[in-house]
């Protein structure tokens, strides 16, 4: 288990239950970077593999 699954385990028990648009997550994303910058390329690549989601798919 990677250090990151413990914030994504998090995420899934406080809001598994919830929808988001992905206009309102591209904000928080937003939100993110403009409180912490230096995860701003971390967040870009993220956002993109997000975006990209089905063309990795088909690759696999």
């Amino acid at each position: 288990m990677y250090f990151t699954d413990r914030g994504i385990e998090e995420l899934q028990s406080r809001r598994g239950d919830e929808s988001i648009a992905v206009a309102a997550l591209a904000e928080r994303l937003r939100e993110f970077v403009d409180l912490f910058p230096e995860f701003e390329a971390p967040i870009e690549r993220f956002a993109t593999w997000l975006a990209r989601a089905d063309d990795y798919d088909e690759e696999s």
